[in-house]
């Protein structure tokens, strides 16, 4: 009798148990990291009678963790694939939004410009008109000074960010380095502890939302390593992460691997989970997109300055600047960056813009071999741009700019990170305060003479010798060649002969130059005339300019090209600013075909507008792949309650089954006492 009544406790036990561990489950079921137990029971011993063996009932063999280390391991691919996907998401959709609408973007802003340039030019001697016109180059200017801020913030907050995910990482890294420790000690003397177990798992997916990892297992201890293949944790020890500015440029922090005594930058190797993709960010989307809008600032000043440098302004005068300076002290001293550990006392480069039709979007690496020899990677690509020196004269033009030394000397091992365009839309703004000095008239004005018997017709001449406005002595030596060279006249000969022959005469009267036409068709003239100065004293050049003649000119019959005046009329100047809407001002090639800058800005729109549309792809993809992942991790590992449910009815069945067989027992065992 003895017997069953151990049978029926062994039972009473393993239905507790049973009960417990369900309670446990239930209890559990919104934990996420937490995986699922079962009961495994065995039977005891059986008891020889006779020729047969008697069972002695059930013990309890293990509490089973329900765990599948593939789907475990394809959860945590999949969990870093997603959160790279959905940070690099977060941070493309605010960037995309600033340029493409039209509160934010610049197309409005070039467009609003454009449209008050056709009024004043429409309307050349109103100033009203030409006030506006300041208005909204100010208002254009403005535009692109906050998208630069909203980039350059976007930038500080992934620095923050950096920082903070890297503590994160390395609290991660600490606590699995101690569950490690807890689990190999616990594991030798009691057996596996599923909780810790448990939480090892979970702090390890919560490292993949963080950074990309790969976990092995060894001797019962996960090792987790980068997918560069630096460890993170090894056992019972961890290396840490750190955040620092770049060695190259300081702006930009960089991900650091703290190996003891020695230090490794991995930003360039770190893929996967949220810092990854702020990386991936940084580098494929935003840094690219702050050197597009810096270059099309650039064209925008550099295009629209140059042309009203050609005209005549509604005082008499010569245009002046509507943007600043591109080549201001400031701006040619920031466009580089020394790198950290140059040589004691070493100076700086001062990069200057020569071409900004030819400048790229890119950033350049120069290493210094000598004093001053110097080669020149573009990057991130790291193409070979060519080996120069600082002694070269004229100094080399490399995509658009040239480079000097500014400061101390340099020692070979030297080197600067140049940024040509980066910081351009921060420093855009607009220096023209005065509307009258908007240059809206061309600078050369053709009259007919009064006497004129014949049938011939002029174009307005073009001014073919175009000032240079970042070479001051050109621009002086032409304006004072326009202001005292002119006017000139252009006499016709005896329309009798074929070709009609025609003489250019200075001021003074004296003979400059002669050439024919063939009276009754568009005959264009390329005309060249000595400069002099208000002395009279040759200049030692020329300025040129063209214009057409059609229909029969009588003999005698003459054409005066002067300086024009103020207050004119004439918008012909303001229509070629007009015609920069769509002139090649950008990537210009060697057959002079590029596109203009309103493309250039769409095209930048339009890049980021087909990132921002993969992006949501990806983001949608992985975090499809993630919920599958998740369903089928939990399928397996996760708590159903219904089932739980189901379950503790069955071991309560048992329970109440096995409390018949102690009772039975004790009848049994009353009624054989009684009998005696």
């Amino acid at each position: 009798m003895a017997s069953l009544i151990n049978i029926g406790m062994s039972g009473l036990g393993a239905a507790q148990s049973g009960m417990y561990t369900l309670g446990n489950n239930i209890a559990n079921a919104d934990v996420e990291s937490y995986s699922r137990q079962q009961n495994v029971q065995k039977t005891k011993g059986g008891q020889q009678v006779g020729q047969v063996f008697i069972g002695t009932g059930t013990t309890l063999a293990d509490v089973r963790r329900v765990y599948n280390a593939f789907l475990e391991n394809q959860l945590r691919s999949t969990t870093s694939l997603s959160s790279d996907a959905s940070s690099y998401l977060n941070q493309i959709t605010p960037l995309d939004t600033a340029l493409s609408s039209s509160d934010t973007g610049i197309t409005a802003a070039l467009q609003s410009f454009f449209g008050a340039l056709q009024d004043a030019s429409a309307k050349p001697t109103e100033d009203a008109s030409r006030q506006l016109l300041l208005t909204s180059a100010q208002s254009l200017a403005k535009r692109f000074n906050t998208l630069s801020a909203q980039f350059n913030q976007q930038n500080s907050d992934i620095n923050a960010n950096m920082t903070s995910l890297a503590d994160q990482v390395n609290n991660l890294t600490k606590s699995i380095a101690d569950l490690n420790d807890q689990i190999s000690r616990v594991t030798s003397i009691s057996g596996q502890p599923n909780d810790l177990l448990d939480q090892r798992d979970g702090a390890v997916r919560q490292l993949s939302k963080l950074i990309g990892a790969d976990v092995v297992e060894r001797d019962g201890n996960y090792d987790v390593y980068l997918k560069n293949g630096q460890a993170l944790v090894l056992g019972k020890t961890t290396q840490t992460l750190g955040v620092e500015p770049s060695a190259t440029d300081p702006t930009r922090m960089s991900l650091i691997l703290n190996r003891g005594s020695t230090k490794m930058d991995i930003t360039g190797t770190t893929s996967g989970g949220e810092l990854g993709g702020l990386i991936r960010y940084r580098k494929e989307t935003l840094d690219p997109a702050l050197n597009e809008l810096g270059r099309v600032a650039l064209v925008v000043a550099d295009a629209i300055n140059s042309q009203l440098a050609q005209g005549i302004d509604k005082n008499g005068s010569f245009g002046a600047t509507l943007f600043g300076d591109i080549n201001s002290a400031a701006a040619i001293s920031q466009r580089s960056i020394a790198k950290a550990g140059n040589s004691a006392g070493s100076g700086n480069l001062d990069v200057t813009i020569k071409d900004t039709g030819k400048l790229s979007t890119s950033d350049y690496q120069v290493t210094f071999t000598s004093a001053t020899g110097y080669s020149v990677r573009k990057l991130p690509e790291g193409t070979d741009m060519g080996s120069f020196d600082l002694d070269d004269t004229p100094p080399p033009v490399i995509d658009g700019f040239t480079l000097s030394l500014n400061g101390g000397g340099l020692s070979a091992g030297d080197s600067f990170k140049i940024t040509p365009t980066r910081n351009a839309a921060a420093g855009i703004d607009t220096v023209l305060t005065d509307p009258k000095r908007l240059a809206l008239a061309a600078p050369l004005t053709a009259t007919s003479g009064a006497g004129n018997k014949g049938t011939g017709v002029i174009t307005q001449p073009t001014l073919t010798s175009e000032m240079d406005i970042y070479d001051a002595t050109q621009r002086s030596q032409l304006q004072t060649g326009l202001k005292y060279s002119t006017p000139v006249k252009l006499v016709f000969g005896d329309e009798g002969t074929s070709p009609q022959a025609y003489t250019l005469y200075d001021a003074k009267g004296n003979s400059i130059g002669s050439g024919t036409i063939i009276p009754g068709q568009e005959n264009k003239l390329q005309l060249s005339v000595p400069m002099v100065d208000g002395s009279g004293n040759s200049l030692g050049a020329s300025f040129n300019f063209e214009m057409s003649v059609s229909g029969a000119p009588k003999n005698g019959d003459s054409y005066t090209v002067a300086l024009t005046g103020a207050g004119s009329a004439d918008n012909r100047n303001g229509q070629s600013v007009l015609d920069l809407q769509t002139k090649s001002t950008v990537e210009v090639g060697a057959n002079g075909k590029g596109i203009s800058f309103t493309d250039a800005y769409a095209k930048l729109v339009s890049n980021v507008g087909g990132k921002a549309g993969q992006a949501q792809m990806d983001s949608d993809a992985t975090s499809a792949l993630h919920t599958s992942a998740l369903d089928s991790r939990n399928g397996l590992s996760g708590v159903s309650v219904d089932e739980e449910t189901g379950n503790l009815i069955k071991f309560q069945q048992y329970y109440t089954a096995s409390s018949q067989i102690i009772k039975a027992a004790q009848e049994t065992f009353a009624t054989l006492i009684n009998s005696l």
